[in-house]
Order: structure tokens, then C-alpha cells, then sequence
């Protein structure tokens, strides 16, 4: 029996191999798996075929779950919920939160009611992780920085950030050093910020710390140095996936704008 009898025979197949083709090129996407596995689940949807999801299951997809599922789905959540409007993200954290009041979920709502501009609600979600046992969490101290830093208190921010242990993760270690550089930068200590920014960047997890970077150079007239920055986030920004790119569409927007009023 040939392939293209089994599907005539059972057309759900069909639906369900076109499926994980679409899951695991997300998967690919967002573990950075590589241009060859990408173009090959990408051929593979293209024409319908089996074989591409098949391969990728075995090779790729399966020993990441032996070797970790819950890191394999952490990574793959990551990055469709970094492309969610922000609303929507606040309303799904509302929901987490009504039904399960863990640290988890009470720190992420709190730091995305941050970024939408309402620190008022972010505090008043936050403040039951201030005292206790979660007063020292790298994730409590980072949600309250960015508060510190919304609120106009950047002072207070650099001392939250100085107790975050760098070492828990390399996301963790992007966003400390580029809050800290911001608290820095806020109270005048440009020297200061100029080094962390420039130690944010190394193995960075987002474009955040290199686009905030050249902002600071172009406001102290660094401008030759603001362009090289800008022209490798230019470079960065074509080679990226369309995943990457919406994902850090906020970054790259803001290094455009840079760069035409460099000219």
C-alpha cells in the first residue's frame, strides 16, 4: 500500500501530520534549531508531506522531551506568548492568578501591569511577595525594580538589583543589568551605566539592552558609536526569524527611529 492511499484511505492523517509540521517549525523557531530544520519543516508544509515532521519528531523533538519536557515547553511557550498583545497577556494572567495565587502568577502580572503604564495596580498585585520568604526571589526583586524605576525611584531600583543573583539564568542576568544600567542612567551615574549596558549585552536574551545603549550614546553625542550599534541591530534584524522579529518588534522599532534621527 502506498503513502498516498493510506491518506485517501484515512484523510485524518492528513490534518493531524499538518499540525505537528506547523508545531514543531514553531518548535525550531523558537529553540533556534537551526536554518536546515527550518527550511526542511518549511518545504514539508509547503508540499503537504510527512516525512519532515516525522524526521524532526525522532531527531529532534523527542530527545528534548527525555531530556527535559518541561524545559522544551517552557521555551516553546515563551516565545508565542512573547508575540501576544499585551492586553491579552494581562487578561490571561488576571485569570492564572483568580484560580491559582502562586508567586509565579502574582510576579507576572504584576510585571506586565508594569509595562502597560499601570504601576499603581502592578504594586497593590505585587505587595504580598514583598514580606516573607519571597522578599529575596530574583523574580519579586525584578518586578519590584521595575516599579521602583516606573514610580521615579531608581535609587531604590539599583539597590533591589544589586541583591539579584546573576547566575540564575541567563534571562534573568539580560534583565537585571539592563534594569540596573536604566536606575544608573536615572540618577546620573552615566560612567556607570555605560558599563553595565555594555556587560547587559554580552550573551543578551533580547535586543533591549543594546537598542537602550544606543540611546544613552546618542544622548551624550556619541554618534559615530550609536551608528555602529545601531547599523548590527539593522543586520540582526534582517537575519532574524519572523518569530524573533515580533517578538523584539518593540526594540527594533525603537533602534529604526534612532537611526533616522542619526541622519
Amino acid at each position: 500500500m502506498n503513502v498516498g492511499s493510506i491518506f485517501n484511505q484515512a484523510p485524518w492523517l492528513f490534518t493531524v501530520f499538518y499540525a505537528l509540521n506547523i508545531l514543531f517549525l514553531i518548535h525550531a523557531i523558537a529553540t533556534r534549531r537551526g536554518v536546515i530544520w527550518i527550511a526542511v519543516l518549511g518545504f514539508s508544509l509547503f508540499v503537504g508531506g510527512f516525512l519532515g515532521p516525522l524526521i524532526y519528531f525522532f531527531l529532534e523533538f523527542l530527545p528534548t522531551l527525555r531530556g527535559g519536557r518541561r524545559a522544551a515547553t517552557n521555551v516553546l511557550q515563551s516565545g508565542l506568548e512573547a508575540i501576544k498583545p499585551l492586553d491579552t497577556r494581562i487578561r490571561e494572567a488576571q485569570e492564572e492568578l483568580a484560580e491559582s495565587d502562586t508567586l509565579a502568577h502574582r510576579a507576572d502580572l504584576a510585571g506586565l501591569l508594569a509595562r502597560a503604564g499601570r504601576p499603581d495596580e502592578a504594586q497593590a498585585t505585587l505587595n504580598p511577595l514583598l514580606v516573607g520568604i519571597y522578599a529575596d526571589d530574583p523574580v519579586v526583586l525584578l518586578t519590584s525594580a521595575e516599579l521602583d524605576l516606573a514610580r521615579g525611584n531608581p535609587a531604590d531600583a539599583e539597590a533591589r538589583l544589586t541583591r539579584v543573583d546573576l547566575r540564575t539564568s541567563a534571562a534573568t542576568r539580560t534583565r537585571t543589568l539592563t534594569l540596573l544600567a536604566q536606575a544608573q542612567e536615572k540618577q546620573g551615574k552615566v560612567t556607570e551605566a555605560d558599563a553595565t549596558y555594555i556587560q547587559a549585552m554580552v550573551a543578551a536574551t533580547t535586543e533591549e539592552p543594546r537598542t537602550r545603549y544606543a540611546t544613552l550614546l546618542v544622548a551624550q553625542g556619541r554618534r559615530e558609536e550609536a551608528a555602529e550599534l545601531l547599523e548590527a541591530l539593522a543586520k540582526t534584524e534582517r537575519r532574524a526569524t519572523n518569530l524573533y522579529k515580533r517578538q523584539e518588534r518593540e526594540w527594533f522599532a525603537l533602534a529604526a527611529e534612532l537611526r533616522r534621527n542619526l541622519k
